[in-house]
C-alpha cells in the first residue's frame, strides 16, 4: 500500500493526510479499497472474533472509513477516530454507521474501562512515531506511552487488538512493543510474506488478559481455528509474491460471497422497512446533518406503481 513517509519527525499526519490522501484516494480508490479490504479481513482474523455475534470494537486511525464499511457488512458496532477532519469528511460522505470522532490517539483516550470487545487499526501506528512538536510531551515515547496504557484501560478483559502498520526500522519497532509491554499488554509481532518485497505486512497483535492464543503448537490449529508459534502467538502467513496474490483474491470472493449470500450479514440491511429508515434519520440528526426529512406517517411506506 503507497502511504506518505515521514521525512521529519516534526510533521502531523493531519497536515500529511489533508494535502496528500485525499486526493489519492480519489485517483486510485478502487486500488486503495482492495488493499485495506484484505488487511481489514487479515486484522479481523488475527482477532479471532466469535462468529456470529455482533461485537463494539474500536478502529483507530478510520480514515475515509473503508475498514468501517466491512465492520458494518460484519454486523459489528464500531467507533473510528481519526486526526485528519478531511478524511473524516469522506467518511460521512459515503454514510458508514459508525461513530466518528476528531481526535489525535497520541493525546491517548478518555473512554470508560472495559469499554470496546476489542480494538484494530489500518496504517496508522507508524504515526505515534513522529512529533507534532519539540516539546517532551510531544515526543515518540511519551506519545506510546499515553496511547497504549489508555487504550489498555478502554478494552474489557479478555480482548485483543491489532495494527497494522509500517515500521522503518528494527528500532522502531523494539521501542512500540515494549511501551505496549509495559502498559500490560501481552503479545507481539506478527508479518505476513517475510520473503516478499511486496506483499510483506506487520502486524502488533496485543492481547488483554485471558485474550490470548490459547491452544496447541507446531502447525496444529488452536481453538481460534488459527496456527501459533511457540511465544503463542498466531504465525504469519509465508510464501512469495504469487501466493500472496492467490490469498488476496481469495480474500475479496469472500467478501463477495458474504455480501450477496443470503447468510451474509450485510444482504439482511439491504431490507430497507420504516425501522430502517427511522434509524439512519435519527444517526444523520445526531451526526448534524441538515435536511433530514421529518417523520410521518407515510415514512417508509411503499409507493404504489406509477403507470
Amino acid at each position: 500500500m503507497v502511504t506518505p513517509r515521514h521525512k521529519s519527525t516534526l510533521i502531523s499526519a493531519s497536515s500529511t493526510y489533508s494535502l496528500f490522501q485525499l486526493s489519492f484516494y480519489n485517483i486510485t480508490s478502487s486500488r486503495i479499497q482492495k488493499i485495506q479490504a484484505e488487511m481489514t479481513h487479515r486484522a479481523l482474523e488475527l482477532m479471532s472474533l466469535p462468529p456470529d455475534e455482533s461485537l463494539f470494537l474500536l478502529d483507530i486511525g478510520c480514515g475515509s472509513g473503508l475498514s468501517g464499511e466491512i465492520l458494518d457488512e460484519m454486523g459489528h458496532i464500531w467507533v473510528g477516530v481519526d486526526i485528519a477532519p478531511s478524511m473524516l469528511q469522506v467518511a460521512l460522505e459515503r454514510e458508514v454507521e459508525g461513530d466518528l470522532f476528531l481526535h489525535d490517539m497520541g493525546h491517548g483516550f478518555g473512554y470508560r474501562p472495559g469499554t470496546f470487545d476489542g480494538a484494530m487499526s489500518i496504517s496508522a501506528l507508524q504515526w505515534l512515531l513522529t512529533a507534532p512538536s519539540s516539546h517532551p510531551s510531544d515526543s515518540p515515547p511519551a506519545r506510546l506511552t499515553r496511547f497504549f496504557t489508555t487504550l489498555y484501560a478502554a478494552l474489557r478483559n479478555p480482548s485483543r487488538a491489532i495494527f497494522q502498520f509500517y515500521p522503518e526500522s528494527d528500532e522502531q519497532i523494539s521501542l512500540i512493543t515494549t511501551i505496549a509491554r509495559k502498559s500490560g499488554f501481552g503479545g507481539g509481532i506478527v508479518v505476513d510474506y517475510p520473503n516478499s518485497k511486496k506483499a510483506r505486512k506487520v502486524f502488533l497483535c496485543l492481547m488483554v488478559g485471558s485474550g490470548r492464543y490459547s491452544g496447541s503448537q507446531d502447525g496444529i490449529q488452536n481453538a481460534d481455528q488459527m496456527e501459533v508459534d511457540q511465544s503463542g502467538l498466531p504465525k504469519g502467513l509465508e510464501g512469495d509474491d504469487a501466493m500472496a496474490e492467490g490469498k488476496s483474491i481469495a480474500f475479496e470472493r469472500r467478501r463477495a460471497r458474504d455480501t450477496t449470500s443470503g447468510h451474509g450479514k450485510k444482504s439482511k440491511r439491504k431490507v430497507v422497512d420504516k425501522t430502517w429508515i427511522l434509524k439512519k434519520k435519527e444517526l444523520y440528526r445526531q451526526r448534524g446533518k441538515e435536511d433530514v426529512p421529518n417523520d410521518s406517517r407515510y415514512t417508509g411506506r411503499r409507493r404504489k406503481p406509477i403507470f
